[in-house]
């Protein structure tokens, strides 16, 4: 069941937070850090600015969450140390442009009263008044997201080369805006590819190629990742590793089993040709977005 959470933070705190791709961050103190293992990707969310504003200004969803490790905050930056570790990526549906969070957004006496709780559950008819207040229609007429259309791709009749491969997932990662990198450090060893929402960012996505390599140690390696950065963890493979992959993530990996996908190495080659024709698309019709 979807979950409403109410967010709250600073003008300064919410600019900061939309320069940084959407990312948001909370104290690890036992409370918030209970309400941050409750949230889940596709809860919605409420975005709540502190005075001046006092109110509501848009809403989005749950895209990812995720501990940080490196400072990213501007705060963490001077202090070179993280203070916000419980962080969280949001999509937004809509926010009103902060020239008028002041003059159109939506506040009400009991909403002033619970605000000094900087992160909280919020109920699904307070969800639609605030929807409603701001134009938006409320949530049981409010249209399912699209997955987009499915992409079918013939299999490749040779195997694809190891650093071809990681080429073109950093190349896909790019056009799709994410700041894309080959060996990505990871303790002692390293990720072959990984995607990062932002510079200072940990890994939002990190993948494994492997061809005719080892899948076990590639497996190690993405549980890792997982463990340490909740990423989303895929491995790339020919498809007659599939019955591997399926064997070591019944067993050893069992842990990663809902986590870690499988990605055959016919669709990369595939994903991207489609890709660039799309990017080349969207430039002629001036929408792509750099």
């Amino acid at each position: 069941m979807q979950q409403f959470w109410l967010v709250v933070g600073s003008e300064k705190n919410w600019h900061v937070a939309f320069e940084l791709n959407n990312i948001w961050g909370l104290k690890d103190f036992r409370e918030l850090r209970s309400l941050w293992n409750m949230l889940r990707e596709g809860d919605g969310l409420l975005f709540y600015v502190s005075k001046p504003v006092h109110g509501i200004v848009g809403c989005g969803y749950v895209a990812r969450k995720f501990k940080q490790t490196i400072p990213l905050w501007p705060e963490e930056l001077k202090r070179q140390e993280v203070l916000w570790p419980l962080r969280f990526e949001f999509d937004v549906e809509y926010c009103l442009p902060p020239t008028l969070w002041k003059s159109s957004r939506y506040t009400s006496h009991d909403l002033l009263m619970i605000t000094r709780m900087v992160f909280q559950c919020y109920p699904c008819e307070e969800v639609d008044i605030s929807r409603i207040a701001l134009g938006l229609r409320p949530l049981n007429v409010v249209p399912p997201r699209s997955e987009g259309p499915t992409i079918e791709v013939s299999p490749s009749s040779g195997l694809a080369d190891h650093a071809a491969t990681k080429s073109s997932l950093v190349e896909i990662g790019r056009i799709q805006g994410f700041v894309a990198q080959e060996e990505y450090p990871l303790e002692s060893t390293r990720l072959d590819v990984v995607w990062r929402r932002v510079e200072r960012s940990v890994p939002t996505l990190a993948f494994e190629v492997q061809i005719g390599g080892d899948i076990y140690h590639a497996l190690a390696k993405l549980k890792h990742a997982y463990d340490l950065w909740n990423s989303h963890i895929y491995l790339v493979a020919a498809i007659r590793d599939k019955a591997k992959f399926d064997e070591l993530t019944a067993g050893t990996f069992h842990e990663i089993a809902h986590q870690v996908r499988f990605i055959d190495l016919a669709m990369v080659e595939g994903l991207l040709k489609r890709k660039r024709h799309y990017k080349l698309l969207e430039e002629d019709l001036g929408i792509f977005r750099k």
